[in-house]
């Protein structure tokens, strides 16, 4: 039987090797069959837009930059990219190495550029501010980050500015951005719809391209976050180094208002949400919190705090609200028309002294200010950490 099963393996085997033996490349439909597939281009894009407006929204400048990524499903190939444009004119491209190189330079000089940014930042507010005592607060600042400024360029190593002088060296030899590179930055001459195409084309001659729709969005000023005075109660916290804890937050009548809240202080730090002092409301609910801050028309915020009951008593209530700035008394911060938000806690289900966060979205509408006000009632509140953002 043995011998039989042999005699069967050495004909496969020999089968095989004639079959074999039978595949020439050189034959027309034998052998390798032909790869007839084309590449698939894709590309990703990221907007690096980049401007600068004046406090009083005019805009300084625009870059409306675009960096793109080309690809393909060929990662074997020899691949080329071959990108275009539509409408072109104005379009000028930018080596996506630059900003890579910009930015090791900013490293290098992490010291001097972090001060320079503090300066600009302070400048940014000079023509616009009014205000005669911040004003001269903050030429006082910017005096003090020039002088640090200059310290910290005198100490600027040696290595450093070879390292610095190495890296621009480098960019004047960068090689001009060409439809021809993987990855580049389109730099566009203002806002609108482009279509940026991509042809890809593989070893063997096989092309194939893509298109997307990209639009160019209007560059637009940052809505400015506003400043809350004395967010935390701290002592010294005013943009002048002065302050009780309680100083922006006095009503413009305390009979029209309510008498400002006391200050409630903590030996050490990680007790209260922020520092050591928080706002402290008595239960007779006489006191109140009062501030008006200045906010952008049709912006939308989040006013975000912490509050704690005493437990002392039921029904302890904490209303914080988001007013009008034409609401001129507490009697009148209770009329609906008076209300852009509000928001009240009470102690049903809280822990004797435990601080929890609270949030209140609102709307400026055409509001170009508003007023944050606080009262309690029937048990001792504290309030702590009031901070403001932006809702994107």
């Amino acid at each position: 039987m043995n011998k039989y099963l042999n005699s069967l393996k050495y004909v496969v085997l020999g089968t095989m090797i004639s079959l074999t033996s039978c595949v020439n490349d050189d034959l027309p439909e034998i052998g390798d069959l032909e790869d007839f597939t084309n590449p698939t281009p894709f590309y990703n894009f990221t907007d690096a837009t980049a401007s600068e407006f004046d406090c009083n929204d005019t805009e300084l400048w625009v870059n409306y930059e675009y960096s793109f990524q080309a690809g393909s499903n060929l990662a074997v190939n020899g691949t080329q990219y071959l990108w275009s444009v539509t409408p072109s004119e104005g379009v000028t491209l930018i080596n996506n190495n630059l900003p890579v190189l910009e930015q090791l330079i900013e490293a290098e000089l992490a010291t001097t550029v972090a001060l320079q940014a503090e300066i600009d930042k302070l400048e940014f507010k000079l023509p616009c501010e009014s205000d005669a005592a911040k004003l001269a607060v903050l030429e006082a600042q910017i005096a003090a980050l020039e002088a640090q400024l200059e310290e910290a360029t005198v100490a600027i190593t040696e290595e450093t500015l070879q390292n610095v002088a190495d890296l621009e060296a480098q960019i004047a030899a960068l090689p001009a951005a060409t439809y021809e590179d993987q990855e580049l930055i389109f730099s566009f001459p203002g806002p609108g719809d482009y279509t940026v195409g991509l042809t890809v084309t593989d070893d063997l001659g096989k092309s194939e391209y893509t298109e997307k729709l990209i639009t160019v969005n209007q560059a637009v000023p940052t809505i400015a976050v506003p400043e809350i005075g004395e967010p935390g109660f701290e002592d010294n916290s005013l943009f002048d180094g002065s302050g009780d804890g309680r100083d922006s937050w006095r009503a413009p009548s305390s009979s029209l208002w309510g008498s400002v809240f006391q200050i409630n202080s903590k030996s050490e730090e990680g007790i209260l949400p922020d520092g050591i002092q928080a706002a402290k409301f008595p239960s007779d609910g006489t006191r109140s919190m009062y501030q008006e801050i200045e906010v952008t028309p049709g912006a939308t915020y989040v006013l975000t705090y912490f509050s704690a009951f005493n437990l002392d008593s039921e029904g302890g209530e904490m209303t914080v609200s988001i007013l009008k700035p034409t609401t001129g008394s507490y009697e009148e911060s209770l009329l609906e028309d008076n209300i852009v938000a509000s928001r009240t806690d009470t102690s049903v289900g809280r822990v004797s002294e435990v601080f929890k966060k609270h949030a209140i979205t609102f709307e400026a509408g055409e509001n170009e200010s508003v007023i944050i006000y606080g009262r309690n009632a029937n048990d001792e509140v504290r309030v702590d950490a009031f901070a403001i953002i932006v809702k994107q």
